[in-house]
């Protein structure tokens, strides 16, 4: 980009130069030179309009080829085990023709215009020529092969300087990506002068008042004047249907987007202190059983995770999660989906050591098992980002008109028995 826009300038430079000393030798050469420079612009003008947006279409299916091999190469063992590098070599054919057309376009359109330049320089040259031969009389032979010799190095720079100008419009384009992306809204300071005591939060009580709750400012609210108490060290289970809020009221929670209202822990706004204090007071995972996991890994302990963890499988990855958690010891423990890519049998085991290990904590459970939450002290019911129902679990499934009733009868008959004989 420097360099382009460096030679850019000096091929300017260049042409004001050439056009100087051709006008100081042939006075008259300005007549001509002056629609030349206006049908340059013009024509220069012309290609942007196009050639900007065939850029574009070139980088995003570039993108594709790129994204498509990395997600190949990453998942390299998968494929061979499904037996589908055929498929994929063939999704890989499509982004690389969708590719190389844009691309061809790309190029297509660069010759056209210098097509178009080439006729228009050489008509320049042609106009200088016989102009000479007219005004023979008037000119010394000197001043005709120093003009005609300067004519025809400046079409050379004249169609470079339209090229290079259009080749720096064409790199604004990541120019325009790094501002839209430092024009993005900011995340909240990580320290505030206003820090809580160490031994914040004490008994880990929540309390959401009149919030609201949307991702980003062009979004819809996820949460809608929720209103809500978390007891302290309570067992909660958070229900509702997808798209309900579930997940959106842990993100306000961590403050992933600023929420509107107040979010109180312990008595402390959250939207009052660094996102440091605030989330590292909170834990996302528990501790699990993984010698077995850790026996498996070729180095065993000394295994060097790769990174974002691609050589553990998903499971694997909740569990650590989960082990890591556990060594904060916070007040207050979040579970969204935590145990979705283990087996039952390990997320039976999960379930027993929250109980044992969280018994004086307060956790949040978010599930789409509702086993995992039937036997929760209290259950929270969301619905399009409102509070629905908040009781405990045999009160709620004694009132048929409840919503966490029917979700539980949708189970089938004997899942609803199991369910009803354990929240007793």
């Amino acid at each position: 980009m420097k360099a382009s826009v460096f030679l850019l300038f000096q091929t300017f430079l260049l042409v004001i130069g050439v056009v100087g000393v051709m006008v100081a030798a042939i006075p008259w050469i300005g007549i001509p030179a002056i629609p030349l420079g206006i049908l340059f612009v013009i024509l220069q003008r012309y290609f942007l309009e196009t050639s900007q947006d065939v850029k574009r279409l070139e980088c995003t299916t570039r993108s594709l080829v790129f994204s498509h091999l990395s997600s190949s190469l990453q998942g390299l063992w998968t494929i061979r085990a499904y037996k589908t590098k055929k498929k994929f070599q063939e999704l890989f054919d499509a982004h690389q023709d969708l590719h190389s057309e844009a691309w061809f376009l790309l190029l297509t359109m660069s010759r056209w215009v210098a097509v178009y330049l080439d006729i228009t320089c050489a008509i320049f040259v042609i106009v200088v020529a016989f102009g000479s031969l007219i005004m023979v009389e008037s000119l010394t032979p000197g001043q005709v092969g120093l003009v005609l010799s300067l004519t025809l190095t400046l079409t050379g720079m004249f169609q470079w300087c339209v090229r290079q100008s259009a080749e720096v419009e064409n790199m604004m384009i990541s120019v325009e990506r790094v501002i839209e992306y430092t024009d993005l809204e900011k995340e909240a300071p990580w320290e505030l002068e206003y820090r809580p005591p160490p031994s914040w939060p004490p008994i880990g009580g929540i309390s959401f008042s009149s919030v609201n709750f949307r991702y980003n400012s062009d979004s819809p609210l996820v949460l809608r004047n929720l209103e809500a108490s978390i007891y302290p060290r309570e067992k909660y289970g958070i229900a509702g249907r997808t798209g309900a809020g579930k997940s959106s009221l842990i993100a306000a929670l961590f403050r992933l987007s600023e929420p509107e209202g107040g979010i109180y822990i312990d008595g402390i706004l959250t939207t009052g202190i660094g996102l440091h204090d605030l989330r590292k007071k909170m834990s996302v995972a528990l501790q699990v059983q993984l010698k077995e996991s850790i026996e498996g890994l070729p180095a065993k302990m000394n295994t060097e995770l790769a990174e974002s963890g691609l050589n553990l499988s998903a499971g694997q990855k909740q569990l650590v999660c989960l082990a890591r958690a556990l060594l904060r010891k916070n007040q207050i423990l979040i579970l969204d989906k935590a145990t979705s890519y283990v087996d039952p049998r390990t997320d039976k085991f999960i379930q027993k050591r929250i109980r044992e290990r969280f018994a004086q904590c307060t956790v949040l459970t978010i599930s789409h098992r509702l086993s995992n939450i039937i036997d929760c002290e209290w259950i929270l019911v969301l619905d399009s980002g409102k509070r629905k129902e908040h009781n405990q679990p045999n009160n709620l499934l004694q009132d048929r008109n409840s919503q966490f009733y029917k979700m539980v009868q949708e189970l089938g008959k004997e899942e609803a028995a199991v369910l009803a004989k354990k929240a007793k």
